[in-house]
């Protein structure tokens, strides 16, 4: 069975995770302080990821809909070189579609990635080297609010 390099996937470690920074007005901070002081929460991330959690339960089937008509792979999605160089060779162009994270590996080169992705639109985070990243800037579909 041939394999296909846009669906290569590596193991996801479940401690994995990117950090982001929010903004809360003080009213809103004591009162998950005081819920925290209560033991309703272990602590203030227990209860900002409960409460992200919660929306998007809330929002699943719309979430699930949008990712389908968008025809975005959902979860980690990995490219290794050899993937790129595969692709390269048979003259293909990889559209790279990823809700979650889309990794391409450390050994990618910038003339590589260009060779083989014509396009790259990730909702969540991309990890590549920062080389490989600034070739596909141009290439990149960015939400107006993200930045990976």
């Amino acid at each position: 069975m041939k394999r296909n390099p846009a669906r290569t996937r590596t193991k996801l470690n479940p401690t994995d995770a990117e950090k982001i920074t929010i903004n809360l007005g003080f009213v809103d901070l004591g009162q998950i302080d005081l819920l925290v002081s209560e033991s309703f929460y272990h602590n203030r991330t227990d209860f900002i990821r409960t409460a992200i959690r919660n929306q998007l339960n809330a929002h699943a089937e719309s979430v699930k809909g949008l990712t389908a008509r968008k025809r975005l792979v959902l979860g980690l999605q990995h490219f290794s070189a050899d993937d790129l160089k595969a692709l390269k060779a048979s003259k293909q162009k990889l559209q790279i579609r990823v809700l979650g994270l889309a990794t391409i590996a450390d050994d990618v080169t910038p003339e590589l990635a260009l060779a083989a992705i014509e396009s790259l639109e990730v909702l969540g985070a991309l990890h590549a080297s920062p080389a490989v990243k600034a070739a596909l800037a141009n290439r990149r579909r960015r939400s107006p609010r993200t930045s990976t």
